[in-house]
């Protein structure tokens, strides 16, 4: 009889780690390492912007106001992103991704340190700013460098993973927005100053790891004269390369526009409805709280000035408008700090879960496909958590709470795809480059949107969630931009 010969496994029976080896998982750890802490010196703004901007700005500014400094120092930070991710993108395709991996990181750092020096608005901007150099940096080299080091079999999942340790940033924003920022004895400044720890990981990073295979041999043979020079930006927009180039950086676009007009609301929605809550019950249980100018607005409209239902409570909130809010909830501030946070950690969990999915669904029904269902996706859930009227869930609390995570699921997912599929759109010689210019360039267009955001209320007197819902349309232009995007599913990475 004759010997049986074993048989190879065929692929798609293989798990998806097996071969991936020891010091592929160190590099997958130290560049995810790096997109924490950089989604952490981006986050922690958002953790402590009604502290910041509330210590900073003058007390007299309407909300509305605040609303329009807010966009403007988001507005900021993307734009130093950009320019960031796309002079760091450059510099990783002719220096090295090591070494500016270690530059990104320095600099993301120490500007969010010196953040907490701030003492106007302006200077403040001006910080975000810098910090954007970095952050929007980092992630276009790591990205890179990932995708090189790992297989082809294993780069969509740790990519997937790696763009989705960024929760772990949002989540080490939240723990600074609870024990630091809302804390009388530290506040704000703290949060930003601890921002500097991370220049610690430049020193793994120098001795742990080193450029790719595939960077060095297009390094050498481009030194050499052979091959073609590296990071040239124009060749972007060559013949082969420009309808990649204007796909990755309308989806970008539009996952960024919508993350910070649309996803970093969600956690509001918790902290809105709780308020509401607060004000009917001491209203109704005690008038005394009230301001005296807004009970003698509301005594002076009603023969009887008493407060006897919840229907009489909420018509005399909406008659004194937001006159006697600040005065009834000063009182609850950290109570309202922790429901905020709370949303922001239960929107932040579901965006985890959307980017790990994305990895192993884009696997399995292509890279298109993934990026429609979640934009899709990110359009109905914004439309239902926006469009509920405030104080809905008052008798339904977990059901609120699955609406959001859901929320986070679908408006986050998307991003990951932005780490799996920009670097294989690219060849060696250009992906610092265009991933960074694709997920970069968006923070320049997406700019304009958040001042436009802020404009919709400060002076068309938007609500909030008219606002998000009108934002979240842009969800749609995604969809179209798909059908010029190219598959990249099962494929090499181009050299």
């Amino acid at each position: 009889m004759a010997q049986s010969v074993p048989v190879e496994a065929p692929q798609q029976n293989r798990v998806w780690y097996e071969g991936v080896s020891r010091y592929q998982w160190l590099a997958l750890a130290i560049a995810s390492l790096g997109w924490v802490f950089d989604v952490f010196e981006g986050q922690i703004f958002v953790a402590s912007t009604k502290e910041a901007l509330g210590a900073i700005l003058p007390e007299q500014l309407a909300a509305e106001k605040v609303e329009f400094f807010v966009q403007l120092t988001y507005a900021a930070f993307l734009f130093g992103g950009a320019a960031g991710g796309i002079a760091f993108g450059m510099v990783s395709d002719r220096i090295g991704r090591t070494k500016t991996m270690i530059l990104t990181i320095l600099f993301y750092s120490l500007f969010t340190c010196l953040s907490a020096f701030a003492q106007t608005w302006w200077q403040l901007a001006a910080m975000r700013f810098l910090v954007g150099l970095g952050v929007g940096g980092e992630w276009a080299v790591a990205a890179a460098f990932v995708a090189e080091v790992f297989p082809k079999t294993a780069r969509a999942r740790s990519l997937g993973i790696f763009h989705a340790s960024s929760v772990l940033g949002t989540y080490l924003a939240i723990a600074a927005g609870i024990w630091i920022v809302n804390n009388p004895r530290l506040g704000w400044r703290w949060g930003f100053a601890v921002g500097a720890a991370p220049a610690l990981l430049t020193l793994v990073i120098r001795f742990s790891l080193r450029d790719p295979e595939s960077w060095r041999g297009a390094y050498q043979a481009a030194s050499s004269g052979v091959g073609a020079k590296l990071g040239r930006f124009r060749e972007l927009f060559s013949a082969r390369q420009w309808q990649s180039t204007v796909a990755g950086a309308g989806l970008a676009t539009v996952g960024l526009a919508t993350f910070w007009g649309v996803h970093v609301y969600g956690k509001d929605i918790l902290r809105r409805d709780r308020e509401h809550l607060y004000l009917l019950q001491m209203v109704g249980n005690n008038p005394s709280h009230v301001p005296v100018s807004a009970w003698e607005y509301w005594s002076g409209k009603r023969s009887e000035s008493v407060i006897e239902t919840d229907e009489e409570t909420e018509e005399f909130l909406r008659e004194t408008g937001a006159q006697h809010r600040a005065f009834l909830l000063r009182a609850y501030a950290p109570q309202m700090k922790t429901w905020e946070m709370l949303g922001m950690l239960i929107v932040t969990t579901g965006g985890g879960l959307g980017l790990l999915s994305f990895g192993p669904l884009s696997e399995r029904i292509g890279r298109r496909a993934a990026f429609l269902l979640f934009q899709l996706g990110g359009l109905a859930s914004t439309l239902v958590v926006f469009g509920l009227p405030v104080g809905w869930t008052q008798w339904s609390d977990p059901l609120q709470l699955l609406l959001l995570g859901g929320f986070g699921f679908l408006t986050l997912g998307m991003h990951a795809g932005f780490a799996v599929y920009f670097p294989e759109l690219f060849p060696t010689r250009l992906r610092g480059t265009g991933s960074g210019f694709c997920f970069n360039i968006a923070r320049v267009l997406a700019g304009p949107i958040l001042v436009l955001n802020g404009l919709l209320q400060s002076e068309w007197h938007f609500s909030l969630e008219e606002a998000r819902m009108l934002l979240g349309s842009l969800f749609l232009i995604g969809v179209v931009l798909l059908t010029f995007a190219p598959e990249t599913k099962g494929q090499e990475l181009p050299e």
